[in-house]
Order: structure tokens, then sequence, then C-alpha cells
């Protein structure tokens, strides 16, 4: 049951002068909120998108409402790992002190389809591509005291089940499942990154969040009913069980930047059934909290995507001991 907690808004946002974030997935919906309020409370954004038309559009959109903001567009197109590589390459170049990290981007039960390196669509996009971002841009974020990895997944990851043995779904696809399966792996991820900064003594803190049901471009995919829910005709049936994207973002919004917000929380609307409502933090399912899917999990990623958290070049650690403390195997 979500805790309960005073109303909390966009509002409620402390000054982020100073920061900077990075939102993927950021050209419109959810990341499009969540960088703008980030934008107008003075943090410096920077819109990682895979359509860097949508994505200027949307930084003239931010600066329209935040003038003076820093906004940034790069390049990222999550199901290739060589993209990943790339902006994770640029970021740390241009922001080598990083705070905020919002691994936001995300797609919603498409045709089956092959990533630019031959791993399913949504598993590729929804969980492989930012488990290869955070790993490659941690050391900017370990840099930064006060960090945040923030990892958005979703109310449908209570039907997810991680389906080890088939993980690119090859022995037959379904895209409801394909979709719970990698938002139960970002909350999976999630948690054991929690616990293995941790464990290595980083400042840098992990959490997750969820928009609950928003009225976002996930749901393109969706039969024709659905879109149909989504319409603003239908607004008046619906506002009970649906909710705007700035609406949505607040969740992430208050992982990310609620002082009170601690390592592996996960947060999400206070409503019925968590689709609607002011965030708080909330409960994810049994099995996203199973140690060994966790670590299971973590090891098949750094097969598959080549990234490895041990082979990240790591500045000092927080203490100032001068001895960088990569992320431990468990």
């Amino acid at each position: 049951m979500p805790a309960r907690s005073r109303r909390w808004t966009a509002a409620d946002v402390p000054d982020q002068s100073g920061r900077t974030a990075v939102v993927t997935g950021a050209s419109s919906g959810l990341g499009l909120a969540t960088a703008s309020v980030l934008a107008s409370r003075g943090a410096t954004v920077i819109l990682a998108c895979r359509d860097l038309a949508r994505a200027g559009r949307a930084a003239d959109r931010i600066r329209a409402v935040a003038p003076g903001a820093g906004v940034h567009v790069l390049r990222l197109d999550l199901a290739s790992l060589a993209s990943v590589r790339e902006a994770a390459t640029g970021i740390r170049a241009a922001w080598p002190r990083l705070d905020l990290l919002i691994n936001n981007a995300g797609v919603m039960r498409p045709p089956y389809q092959r990533s630019a390196d031959g791993f399913e669509l949504t598993f590729a996009t929804n969980h492989l591509g930012h488990f290869a971002l955070t790993g490659l841009v941690l050391p900017s974020l370990l840099a930064t005291r006060g960090s945040r990895i923030v990892t958005v997944s979703s109310v449908g990851h209570r039907d997810g089940v991680m389906r080890f043995d088939d993980l690119q779904s090859e022995r037959g696809y379904r895209a409801d499942d394909a979709y719970a399966q990698s938002k139960l792996a970002n909350l999976l991820f999630t948690y054991e990154l929690a616990e293995r900064l941790q464990a290595a003594g980083h400042a840098a803190i992990a959490l997750a969040a969820h928009p609950g049901l928003a009225r976002t471009g996930l749901f393109r995919w969706d039969p024709w009913l659905t879109r149909a829910l989504l319409s603003q005709a239908l607004r008046p049936l619906t506002f009970w069980g649906l909710h705007s994207a700035r609406a949505g973002a607040l969740a992430t919004l208050r992982a990310a930047a609620d002082p009170s917000a601690r390592a592996g929380e996960y947060y999400g609307p206070g409503g019925w059934h968590e689709y609607t409502g002011n965030p708080v933090r909330v409960d994810s399912a049994a099995q996203s909290h199973d140690p060994a899917s966790r670590r299971r999990l973590w090891q098949m990623s750094e097969q598959l995507t080549g990234v490895s958290y041990l082979d990240v070049p790591y500045p000092e650690d927080h203490a100032g001991t001068g001895q960088g403390r990569p992320l431990p195997p468990r």
C-alpha cells in the first residue's frame, strides 16, 4: 500500500541551480515534463533522445517556459549500444560532474523487432540500454556528492516474469509479457545498483519511480480502444484512471529531488491502484526484490552489453581517500 504523505507537487522541487541532469527520452511525454520542471528550477538539462529534430523542438519549448535555462540536446538511441557508448562519451567529456541521471525513455508493446545489436527491442531499449548508459556515465555521477540515478518503471512490472532462459523472446513473443519483463528488470536493476553503491561506500543513490497511467506517446502501439480511451473527447469519463504526462512525471521528480528520498525507494501515484494521484513512496511486487534474480540479471546484462561496472575508471571516492572504489561483485 502507498505510504501516507502530504500532497507533493512540482512546487516542492527544491532549487536546482548549479545541478546538471540527463533525462533520456525527453523529447515528449514524461521525459519532457520532467526536464521542464528541473530546468524551471534552475538545473542544466541534457535531453538525450533518438530524434534530434524532436529533441530540438522540445528544447525550444523548455526555453519558452524557463528563459535562460541551460538546455542541451544529445543523440541517444538506447536500442544501439554503439549509440549508447557515443552518448556516454559525450556526457563524460562535457559534464564530468553529473547530479542526476533519469532513465526515462522506453517503448511499450511494439510489434516484435530486433535492436541494432540483435536483442528484442523492448528489453534492449527499456533495460539493456539504460544499464549500459548508467555504467558508462557512473564516473560523472560518483564525482558529485548527492547524485542520483532514477529509473522509470511501471505498474505493469507486477505482471512481469524474468524469462532468463529466453530474455530475447525467441521462443514466442507477446508484447504485454515483454513489456512487463522489461519494467520488472528496471526495478531489479535499481535495487541491485542501490545496494552495490552502498556496499562500495559511494554517496550516489539509485531510486525508481512509475507514472501510473499517463497520457503519453507510449500508447501508440496499443489497440484502437486504448487510443480512444486516451482521446481528448473521453477525458471527462477517464480522468479517474488516467492523468497527464505532467502529473505522471511527479513521481520521477520526487525520486530525483525530494531531500527526504532514500536509496532503493520507489515512488508512484498515491491514488486507486496507483493509477493517478500525487506521488508517494510505494511498494513493488515481491519478484522485484528477489536477490537471486537481481544478481542474475546484473551478470547477464554485463555479458550482453559488454559494460562491466568493474571496468569503469572511477574518480576519487567521496571520502577523499584517493582510492577509487568500483562496485563490488556480489
